[in-house]
């Protein structure tokens, strides 16, 4: 399957990991202390009846900074249930997603271009259209990788509603899921990060069905 990656974008996807590594690395622990585990609740609650906003903002903000995403998501549900915060989360989400998505797409094709080599830059473009739609809705539950991934996705121009298509299959339930874990008190169990890398899986390949 490696083989199948064409080596410049196997680069730049190193290189954009490393950078979200190193994000890590300066900021992890601290932002882990403030947001982290319980810590979580105590900082969106004490943005009162703005804690959706500040929900969405720090997982927009995961596309910068090591921001405990599942975290927040179950804060969310903590706060406004299983419900109403699975729509916050999912909203979230899909909110980075779109982000990383544009700063990939404001870099212009040209750019694309030179960075990835016209041979590179058009097979990542077959790439991400024939398999993009699997990678970045299963992504969405794992660390780095939806970022480095939505980024790319905009800058070798995956068609966006594709792209949308795959987020959404990725997010809503990686939202709702975690949503119920706050709502039900509990913390993040393993079987939590299966059922969002499955069911991702599987609701883009019932998508993928439908032409766009």
């Amino acid at each position: 399957m490696m083989s199948l990656i064409p080596i410049r974008l196997l680069v730049l996807l190193l290189l954009l990991g490393s950078v979200f590594l190193v994000a890590h690395q300066i900021w992890g622990a601290e932002l882990e202390k403030q947001i982290g585990s319980t810590a979580g609740i105590g900082w969106l609650g004490a943005a009162g009846s703005w804690a959706w906003l500040a929900g969405i903002g720090l997982l927009v903000a995961d596309l910068l900074l090591p921001i405990p995403g599942t975290v927040v998501m179950s804060a969310l549900g903590y706060f406004y249930g299983p419900l109403a915060g699975g729509l916050i989360a999912a909203a979230g989400s899909m909110a980075a997603g779109v982000a990383g998505y544009g700063v990939g797409r404001c870099l212009g094709e040209k750019t694309a271009r030179k960075w990835l080599g016209e041979r590179d830059y058009e097979k990542s473009v077959a790439l991400f259209e024939r398999g993009g739609g699997w990678l970045i809705a299963a992504s969405r539950a794992l660390p780095i990788l939806p970022e480095a991934l939505a980024c790319t996705a905009g800058l070798v121009r995956m068609p966006f509603r594709k792209f949308l298509m795959a987020l959404a299959c990725g997010s809503v339930p990686m939202g709702f899921l975690f949503a119920f874990i706050g709502a039900a008190g509990h913390n993040e169990p393993t079987w939590a990060i299966g059922f969002s890398l499955l069911i991702p899986a599987i609701l883009w390949g019932i998508a993928r069905k439908w032409r766009m």
